[in-house]
């Protein structure tokens, strides 16, 4: 099983004083973050795709090739790439690039994004949102197998055998699928043989294990080899010396961040009794000491039949450089070989 981290560049206020820390700091930090997960071992670390105030990862590609040059063996990709409000092939030529510079690194978890603002950004009708997804993903997956495409849909311009350059360094991009809670998504998935990534934000871990069912018996029906349909999670995760230090460090940014979002979308204000209980150990957040997190990490493992991968979204912490740089050490030096040695042919 891969072990990684998912990062939306959050920045937040700091909770003792309320100063923000400037953009500039706050991507040094992150790269900082990202070199230290390399060095403890990781996996993978992703980094999202937002067009708010609130992150700074509105251009992945450029923040994963500046963690290219700084590290040497951990997987990088996006996490994920809002597909339908981009272009296809400028996706594909940005990312074989980020894949020349990490010498094979890089890979692309695709979705429709949970979040609305770069529809009107780049000027594309909302009403068009799973049209448009389902188009530009055929695209990039032609892009995947075709130098010279022959290429028509209905929202982007053909291609006609024009030249798509540069090529990957790896023979094919690996390209995995993001979903939140729809079986539509999951089914999709299935039916093209894509590693699927499953976005669980909260709740519990055995809501989604029904549609990860549909995913792989999609699959299945579409002919694909059941070895091919990875399932990866994405979950709200942080590693502290305690349950208690864990959950004390990371409340604070998750209640600002929710509250924020929460206020937009009319949700009720989060509490510290919905917090815990989702970071119990039958909620979904892997929020705790490394033993209380390895033990969860494992049974989500179990819930789903296998897991391939699971990353932490642990950016929304409100925390100085030196504290995340912690947590992610811990996630590698006692969460990680816990889970190693128990998925031992993973």
């Amino acid at each position: 099983m891969d072990i990684g981290i998912d990062s939306f560049a959050a920045i937040l206020p700091d909770p003792a004083t309320g100063l923000i820390p400037s953009p500039t700091e706050r991507m040094a930090a992150l790269l900082e973050e990202i070199e230290v997960a390399d060095r403890v071992g990781l996996d993978v670390f992703g980094i999202g795709e937002h067009h708010r105030a609130e992150f700074l990862d509105s251009a992945p590609a450029i923040i994963l090739a500046a963690a290219a040059a700084r590290t040497e063996r951990i997987r990088l990709t996006s996490a994920v790439t809002v597909l339908s409000a981009a272009d296809p092939v400028r996706v594909f030529q940005e990312f074989a690039t980020l894949d020349l510079i990490s010498k094979g690194r890089a890979e692309l978890v695709v979705g429709r994004g949970s979040f609305g603002e770069a529809f009107p950004l780049f000027g594309l009708d909302t009403r068009a949102y799973d049209d448009l997804f389902a188009e530009k993903l055929d695209l990039l997956l032609t892009l995947r197998e075709t130098i010279n495409p022959s290429w028509e849909g209905r929202h982007r311009p053909a291609l006609t055998g024009q030249g798509v350059y540069p090529r990957p360094h790896q023979a094919r991009l690996p390209v995995w699928l993001g979903v939140g809670g729809t079986p539509e998504s999951f089914g999709r998935a299935g039916l093209l043989g894509l590693p699927l990534m499953v976005a669980i934000i909260g709740g519990t871990f055995e809501r989604f294990a029904p549609l990860v069912n549909l995913y792989r018996e999609a699959g299945r029906l579409a002919g694909h080899d059941p070895a091919s349909l990875k399932v990866g999670v994405h979950a709200i995760g942080f590693v502290g010396e305690t349950d208690a230090a864990a959950r004390d460090a990371f409340f604070p940014g998750w209640k600002h961040l929710n509250g924020t979002v929460g206020r937009e979308r009319g949700w009720s204000p989060p509490s510290r009794e919905q917090f815990d209980a989702m970071a119990d150990p039958d909620g979904a957040f892997l929020i705790g000491s490394p033993e209380a997190v390895a033990a969860k990490v494992l049974r989500a493992d179990e819930v789903f039949g296998g897991l391939s991968r699971i990353t932490f979204q642990m950016s929304t912490a409100s925390l100085e450089t030196a504290a995340m740089k912690r947590s992610i050490e811990l996630l590698g030096t006692d969460v990680a070989p816990v889970v190693r040695a128990a998925r031992p042919s993973a």
